[in-house]
């Protein structure tokens, strides 16, 4: 997959991979969306030591992974320098998932890299809850039939904020109400 583009089932959508650590990979994922390069593009891991390895993580995004991950959830985190500023788009903070499906697991595992964690579409196009409505270029799919459809919720864990309503809204705004 070095620097390539393949489409891949989550817990949520179907996601659009390339190598989160190359820049020529990002710009790919930039182009085939036709996403706007101020815009970041949220990454995805395996487990919790990726995490931690690319976002700096205390104790209340700790016991967040723990009870939370693997799901439904894309986290906002301070990135940590290994992350390009492609990804973040210059604000400091990656949006990781860690996706409860064992397909993508199992590509992430394996490449030992986090990918990008960005949904297959065109940038505003509808949600790619099958194959067929993965409307961007990609080298290589894996189909798995239709997906959940709904969304990852996104929480900023720094401000403890809910950036987007999605999949286990009342556990999420149960967990950030305990930390406020």
């Amino acid at each position: 997959m070095h620097d390539g583009l393949v489409v891949y089932p989550t817990d949520t959508l179907y996601g659009l991979g390339a190598d989160a650590l190359s820049d020529e990979a990002i710009l790919k994922v930039f182009e085939a969306k036709g996403r706007e390069y101020h815009k970041p593009i949220s990454i995805a891991v395996s487990d919790p030591d990726m995490i931690g390895a690319v976002a700096y993580v205390d104790e209340m995004a700790e016991q967040f992974i723990e009870e939370f991950l693997p799901g439904p959830v894309t986290l906002i985190l301070p990135a940590r320098n290994i992350l390009s500023t492609r990804l973040t788009a210059g604000t400091k903070k990656i949006g990781i998932r860690y996706p409860n499906h064992e397909v993508a697991l199992e590509l992430i595992s394996r490449y030992d890299t986090p990918i990008t964690a960005t949904s297959a579409n065109l940038s505003g196009g509808p949600d790619p809850v099958t194959i067929d409505l993965c409307n961007v270029p990609y080298d290589c799919a894996v189909n798995v039939g239709p997906l959940s459809g709904t969304p990852s919720t996104v929480v900023d864990l720094e401000f403890r904020e809910i950036i987007r309503v999605g999949a286990d809204i009342e556990s999420v705004a149960s967990f950030l109400a305990k930390w406020s």
